[in-house]
Formats: structure tokens, sequence, C-alpha cells
């Protein structure tokens, strides 16, 4: 058995049974075989069976019945070890926060990402203090190159903020860094902009503006400029 066969054997199931919701207990119970395969094969770098990697493979409609377990409030403690263990282990692609090359880039990024969330959900300060920096890299880009999220531009303490909001709060629903996305271009939409910046500002010096340079993505809908 390999991961996909193990996805597909539950993306099966969950076709047939139609479940609510489903969890680990419920996969034990209806395939044995996947349980155990998930169980021994998939671990995080602290040692807990990684869910996260096998529910990303589901198909999105099954996603939102995904109940891993009830997570009652953490007791906040600080365990550097905890965190070393996911920086030494992606040490070489820590890059990815910074400036991803490709889609694959972007995938282990957001592995390395839902490491650390994992870890800052059961309560380690130490684990959210560290993706909230490496997360800044990341909407800070967003600011500069995506025009609904310009208005977070100054608001430094907020953005970290809401990058907690959404440790706490990211469930099994997909990418991370798509659910951090859609928090900041919701709420950026009642914002007051702290700085002022106009579609008709001169770039270069051949009389363009960057009115001229705004594109968007048929796909995603978002708009930005052209080459950013």
């Amino acid at each position: 058995m390999n991961l996909d066969t193990a996805v597909k054997t539950i993306n099966s199931l969950l076709e047939k049974e139609q479940p609510k919701t489903f969890s680990s207990s419920w996969i034990c119970t209806h395939s044995p075989s996947v349980y155990q395969f998930i169980r021994t094969n998939f671990r995080t770098e602290n040692d807990h069976v990684d869910w996260d990697r096998f529910t990303y493979g589901l198909e999105r409609k099954y996603l939102k019945r995904w109940t891993h377990y009830k997570r009652k409030p953490a007791k906040e403690y600080e365990n550097q070890a905890e965190v070393d263990l996911i920086l030494i282990k992606y040490q070489d692609k820590i890059y990815t926060f910074v400036a991803p090359i490709d889609d694959t880039d972007r995938e282990i990024r957001n592995r390395i990402i839902i490491a650390f969330v994992r870890i800052a959900q059961k309560g380690n300060a130490l684990a959210q203090q560290e993706l909230v920096k490496w997360m800044r890299y990341v909407v800070d880009d967003w600011i500069e190159k995506y025009y609904p999220l310009f208005k977070w531009k100054g608001y430094g303490e907020d953005i970290d903020e809401k990058i907690r909001a959404c440790i706490r709060g990211y469930k099994y629903t997909g990418s991370f860094v798509g659910y951090l996305f859609k928090t900041l271009q919701y709420s950026a939409r009642g914002m007051r902009s702290l700085q002022a910046w106009s579609l008709d500002d001169p770039v270069g010096e051949d009389g363009a503006t960057k009115v001229d340079f705004l594109t968007q993505d048929i796909e995603t809908g978002e708009v930005k400029l052209f080459g950013k």
C-alpha cells in the first residue's frame, strides 16, 4: 500500500457510506489496513500521527467532514526542542517562505507551516512565534503584489495577530496559506489605508502608470500588478 492507494480507498468508502463526519476512528473501523498504514508510515517531526499529510489528498467535498479531535483550550508552554526538530528537518527549505521557486517548493512550505501550526495549537508559544516570523515574509510579499491586500500596509501588529488567529483556528480545510490569504482579504474590505497609493502613480520613465500593469488571475480572481 502507498499513500495514493490509501487516499483512493478512503475516498471510495466516503462516497459509498456518506458519513456526516468522519475521523481516524471511523477510518480504523471501516478500513483497518489504511489506518495502520497511516499510523505506521506517516509521523510528524514530534512523532505524532501525521493525519494532515493524509487528509490533504482527500476530495475537497469531504475535507469539512473530517474531525480529528476536540481540541481543548491549550495550556501555553515553551519547548524549543519541538521547534528545532522542524527547523532541522527543513533547514534547506526555509527559503520557500521568501522565494519559492515552483509548486514543489510551495507544497514543501505548506508542510513546514502545518508542522508549526499543529505544535502551536498544542500550546507551544515558541512554535507560534517562529511561524509568525516566517509568515510575515509571505504576507509582506502579498501586500506588495496583490491590490486587495494593500490596505494592510503599515498594520504590522494587526497582521501578526491575524496570523496568530489563523493558527488557532486552522482545521483540515486545505492550505493554511490560502486560509490566511482569504482572511486578510476579507478583513481588508473595511479597513482604512495608512499609506497613500494610487493606480495613477507613474512606473518607469515612459509615462506608464500602475493601472497599465494591473492584471487579474482568471482562476483565482485575484488582482495584482503584472510582473510582481
